[in-house]
């Protein structure tokens, strides 16, 4: 029971810095627009003119060699790099052979990771036990008519945790010439992460994997373009000591966020969201949210 109290003050004042969080950004992101519009002489913009004085003020005592906005990743992933992410990995109820499969997959492209058979544990029960034993990181795969289409990474023990939509799974068995899996901890490349959302998805996707070394030849890919995420998986080798041929270990598949929440999987409505996709952000088809700038709100 005291244990259990822990818990619920610890989330509570995690809650309450993420709401600092919020604010602090907020007026730092005013402050640099006042202070773009003052260094290139242009009309201050509405929304900042009953602020502007107050603002001004601030920024006189501003110190650009501060700390700035301190980040909720301070909170979430304060031991990444110092000790390695400790990952479980399972699946929905009753999942069918290809569901099985995909989740061995899964486990084997992250280091450090364990897959427990879902039987009929309750969530809560799995996310106590995975909190009990340090774990950092709770995955769970979704299926519909055999074919793997959801993705939860939760990441323990508050938060936050993101939603994916998986689209055209390709199984290791399924792809030609297929590599040999390698090992060893790999080398990452993100592409076109450039929005606060798009770091903040960068984040939770990076974090699962721990620091690897110089003479890695495993390299995994996310790579987004238009908010649909393609993860691949390759290994390489020098050929002719200048040549770098690729060979593709798999699985491959797509990935499209559409949501996150501030607190664990079990939560469920209980949790705060942090970012949703809505139904009506279909018409804003220009709209790229992992890569436009003004894309972190709901």
């Amino acid at each position: 029971m005291a244990d259990l109290r822990r818990q619920v003050r610890l989330r509570r004042e995690y809650l309450y810095r993420k709401t600092l969080e919020h604010r602090q950004q907020a007026i730092a992101d005013k402050k640099e627009k006042l202070k773009n519009a003052l260094d290139q002489n242009k009309p201050i913009s509405t929304e900042l003119r009953k602020e502007a004085l107050d603002l001004q003020k601030a920024l006189e005592w501003d110190d650009d060699g501060g700390e700035g906005v301190v980040s909720h990743e301070d909170d979430e992933y304060r031991w990444a790099g110092v000790e390695d992410p400790k990952i479980m990995v399972t699946t929905s109820r009753d999942p069918s052979s290809k569901l099985k499969q995909f989740a061995k997959e899964v486990r084997l492209i992250f280091p450090n990771s364990q897959r427990m058979n879902r039987g009929n544990y309750e969530l809560n029960e799995l996310v106590q036990a995975c909190r009990a034993n340090e774990v950092t990181d709770f995955i769970v795969i979704h299926e519909h008519r055999g074919q793997p289409d959801g993705l939860i990474i939760s990441h323990l023990p508050f938060g936050p945790t993101a939603y994916f939509t998986l689209l055209n799974t390709v199984m290791r068995h399924d792809i030609p010439e297929i590599g040999t899996m390698s090992e060893a901890y790999p080398h990452l490349i993100f592409h076109n992460f450039k929005s606060r959302l798009g770091s903040r998805v960068m984040s939770i996707l990076k974090y699962l994997f721990p620091v690897p070394k110089e003479e890695s030849k495993r390299v995994i890919s996310f790579a987004n373009q238009d908010d649909y995420i393609s993860f691949r998986h390759h290994v390489y080798k020098k050929v002719d000591g200048k040549e770098i041929e690729l060979c593709e270990v798999g699985p491959r598949f797509e990935m499209k966020l559409y949501q996150i929440k501030l607190g664990t999987i079990e939560q469920g409505k209980a949790a705060d969201d942090e970012w949703v996709y809505r139904p009506y952000m279909n018409t804003t088809r220009k709209r790229k949210f992992l890569s436009d700038d003004n894309a972190f709100t709901e």
